[in-house]
């Protein structure tokens, strides 16, 4: 496997497919640290700037949830009250009250987190977002719960002690909240500033903040599963359909059924299971945040002729 990108957190990619990918959980530490595109500083300024919006932050606790007034707040323009926005005040006093905070999709707002992302994802051609959690000692900011996606976990600042349960024994599971006896434990760590775990999908994990603040940031690797292949099968099978979309009488809907099914015979005939596969994978990819193309008013401006 040729990934650089990946290598700069798990060392031998060749090695971490072959030992941990799907398999099993692990840490790892990179020679001189965990490399973030994404820092507490970039924390401190998104919020500074005043524009960030639900649901792009969240505050959260394990077992006492938050609703969205005690962290956010609105404001008017023109009179017109719009809701939603990060309250900075609020969101310091609820961490010093043991919540914590969660920051959405960073690969959507964050040019240097965006662009690295973008390497990883053509590089495992798979979808990759990223996700930063704040949280303070001793508190836990989400209950055992499973992800629909694998876990690298970039340990930025303090620790957090973490538990990771077995994976789900087939492909009949929900990602979430697990009730109930929890599966058996395969990996209890504290992860340090600098170092990195993988948590394969599906497997149930927690975490509880330990020394100093927490601050990690969560690369998700999201595969397909069974609603992007339906999706794909009927993006592939509807190509170059011409059927009747709102045939007038009975012999016209059942002439219109009858054409579409000769027509997704044919379409679907010569399909295999990887093509399918590969055209959902791309589908997945191709919804991620756009490389960026700035308006550039200065070029704008110098376009205009200079008046006389």
């Amino acid at each position: 496997m040729h990934a650089p990108t990946l290598a700069q957190w798990v060392g031998d990619p060749t090695g971490f497919g072959t030992a941990y990918w799907r398999r099993r959980p692990g840490v790892f530490r990179p020679d001189g640290g965990v490399r973030s595109p994404f820092t507490l500083a970039d924390v401190d300024a998104a919020l500074a700037t005043g524009y960030l919006h639900e649901p792009y932050v969240e505050m959260t606790r394990a077992e006492d949830p938050l609703g969205p007034d005690a962290y956010l707040t609105p404001r008017a323009v023109y009179d017109v009250p719009y809701g939603g926005f990060a309250d900075e005040t609020k969101i310091r006093a609820l961490l010093d009250d043991g919540a914590s905070l969660l920051m959405r999709r960073i690969d959507q707002w964050h040019g240097p987190t965006r662009d690295l992302l973008a390497q990883l994802s053509a590089e495992l051609q798979l979808a990759v977002e990223a996700f930063c959690f704040v949280t303070p000692p001793g508190t836990q900011g989400v209950p055992l719960h499973r992800d629909d996606a694998d876990v690298l976990v970039l340990q930025l600042n303090g620790s957090k002690s973490w538990a990771v349960h077995e994976g789900p024994a087939d492909g009949h599971w929900r990602h979430g909240r697990v009730d109930g006896e929890p599966p058996a434990e395969v990996l209890r760590t504290t992860l340090r500033a600098g170092e990195v775990l993988y948590i394969p999908r599906g497997f149930a994990h927690q975490a509880v903040g330990n020394a100093g603040l927490s601050v990690h940031l969560s690369l998700t690797i999201r595969e397909i599963n069974l609603g992007d292949l339906f999706r794909s099968l009927q993006k592939l099978s509807a190509a170059s359909m011409k059927v009747e979309s709102r045939p007038l009488d009975d012999d016209a809907v059942l002439a219109a059924a009858t054409a579409l099914l000769d027509h997704v015979r044919t379409a679907v005939a010569g399909l295999t299971p990887e093509d399918l596969i590969r055209h959902a994978r791309r589908r997945k990819l191709a919804a991620l945040p756009a490389p960026r193309a700035p308006i550039s008013l200065g070029a704008l401006a110098a376009g205009y002729d200079t008046p006389a």
